[in-house]
This record gives C-alpha cells, sequence and structure tokens, in this order.
C-alpha cells in the first residue's frame, strides 16, 4: 500500500524495503520470532519513511542547493566507505547510468543535514554539570565492556568415527575434575589437542571467540568446571578462572564522547518536534490498491 505524502507518491517497495531492515535488526538481537511483530516493524516502516520525506520536502523548500563540489566529495566518501565504485553501486542496486538520480539523493540528504545542524547551531554549549548529569543517567553507555579469563582443553577429531572418543575423553576428564583432587591445566597439557600456549585463553570479551564458547564461558562462575561442549572446531572443556565485571569509566576519561552524546540528542529531540510539526501541517494518504478487472 503507497503512501502520498504533501503529493508525493511513495512506493510500495520503498515500504517493504524499510520494513525488511527494521525486521533484520530486529532479528539480529534475537528477540524476533517469525512474523509475531510485522505490524508493529510495518508502523514503525511508515513513520520512518513520513519523516524522512517530510523532512526533504522541508529541506527543499527552505534551505539552498549544496554547491556540486560538496556533492562530488560525498559521493567519492561514499565509494570509499564501500570499498570502490563496483561495491558502491552494487550495494545500493543501481549502476552508473543512475549516477544522475544519486546526485540529486545525495545533495537533497546534504540539505537536510544542514537543515538539521542549524536547529542547534544557536544553542548555548552544555555546562559541566549538565554534562555530568547526562554521564550519570546514561551510565551504561561509559562502562568498560565485561571480560572474562578462561582455560580450556580442546579436542579436535579429524573425522567423524573419532567423535564419539574424543567426547568421551572429555567426559573422563572433566568427572576427575569435579573430584577437586586433579589441577586443570596439567590435564590439560595431557589431553589438549592444542599446544601448552592455548590452555590459557587469558581475557576476552563478547564478540571475540566462537559464540558457542562465549555462551558458556560468560554463563559460569570463577573456578567452575563447564559441561563438555561442541563449537565448530571440535569439543570443549572449559574453567573460568577470572572475571572482570562491566565497570563505569571515569568522567573525565570519557568527557568528550559524553558531550559528542549530549549534543546527538539535543538535535535528536529537536528533529522529532520539527517531524511533529510538519506532520501536522501535511497531507497523508495511505493508498489502497485498485482491484484489477
Amino acid at each position: 500500500m503507497a503512501i502520498v505524502i504533501n503529493g508525493q507518491r511513495v512506493e510500495d517497495d520503498v515500504l517493504n524495503a524499510e520494513f525488511s531492515q527494521i525486521k533484520s535488526y530486529f532479528e539480529s538481537l534475537g528477540n524476533v520470532s517469525c512474523c509475531e511483530r510485522n505490524d508493529e516493524f510495518r508502523g514503525y516502516a511508515r513513520q520512518n519513511i513520513v519523516a524522512r520525506v517530510l523532512l526533504s520536502q522541508e529541506a527543499l523548500r527552505n534551505h539552498p542547493p549544496v554547491p556540486d563540489a560538496q556533492v562530488d566529495e560525498a559521493i567519492a566518501k561514499l565509494k570509499e566507505e564501500h570499498g570502490g565504485e563496483q561495491r558502491f553501486f552494487q550495494s545500493i542496486g543501481a549502476g552508473p547510468e543512475q549516477m544522475d538520480t544519486i546526485r540529486r539523493d545525495v545533495e537533497v540528504n546534504l540539505r537536510v543535514r544542514r537543515m538539521l545542524e542549524k536547529l542547534s547551531e544557536n544553542d548555548p554549549a552544555p555546562t559541566d554539570a549538565e554534562l555530568r548529569a547526562y554521564y550519570e543517567q546514561h551510565l551504561e553507555a561509559y562502562k568498560t565492556l565485561e571480560e572474562v579469563r578462561a582455560s580450556h582443553i580442546l579436542k579436535a577429531p579429524a573425522r567423524g568415527e573419532q567423535r564419539e572418543a574424543a567426547y568421551q575423553e572429555l567426559r573422563e576428564v572433566r568427572a576427575q575434575l569435579l573430584t577437586g583432587e586433579v589441577d586443570f591445566d596439567e590435564l590439560a597439557k595431557k589431553h589438549s589437542d592444542k599446544a601448552e600456549d592455548h590452555i590459557d585463553l587469558g581475557f576476552f570479551k563478547r564478540g571475540e571467540l566462537a559464540e558457542e564458547f562465549e555462551l558458556v564461558a560468560f554463563s559460569m562462575n570463577v573456578g567452575e568446571i563447564s559441561p563438555v561442549f561442541a563449537s565448530p572446531f571440535g569439543f570443549h572443556l572449559m574453567k573460568v578462572t577470572e572475571r572482570k565485571p562491566a565497570t563505569a569509566k571515569p568522567f573525565d576519561e570519557v568527557r568528550e564522547q559524553v558531550l559528542a552524546d549530549c549534543l546527538a540528542d539535543r538535535q535528536q529531540e529537536k528533529t522529532r518536534k520539527l517531524v511533529e510539526e510538519l506532520q501536522a501541517k501535511a497531507v497523508i494518504e495511505d493508498e489502497t490498491p485498485q482491484p484489477v478487472g
């Protein structure tokens, strides 16, 4: 179902593309099951499209064109960020023959960006007290990442028929470790398929090792022996030896990041209010497809 915003028609495939991006994002967070939130995501997609079109229309009405040299610079930067011209065109699903359209879109985006920057350009800089208050309110954003240190034993059987033997070997090793009468490192040196320097993995954060390994490591307490578990590398037996909890970085250390975040939030709030003002005056219609025949 297309949307017509102040006479500008937005096709259904644009809405579908926005919906797909939103759903993919929530799926990446692991909190979406099939189609249970599709209506919610379609609502988000519609809101995003309406906001972007209204801001573009406002920028085109009230802000001067961006010089060609700046458009060229922005396009060159996009190509570089995508790894070259060919990958740039592939990522946006276009070709060199559509460069005029691409230039128009980039120019409009630059106008919108300038318009939004102007919303806050006369605002006073946040005081130190305001920044400290923002820091306290958003403390989670300024914490170090939790870290775990672990030692492990790896069995990496080369052939399928060896997997059962490797699994059973690690089960027996685990039974010995649970008695508390043997040292983990000593058994690791004897049974691990990796060299001695791969037994102690040191400290690691989430996202640095295989997902299967991290799921186990970050669920364990210090001194705990894991069950035998599998990853693409083989079978593992792990012991967590230390943990470093997430801790807040000192304000002075992250002051510049706090300032940037605070200013970004200010602009986001002003943008939200501008969209509300534009939407209150806009004519927005959902265009229902006409039946064929």
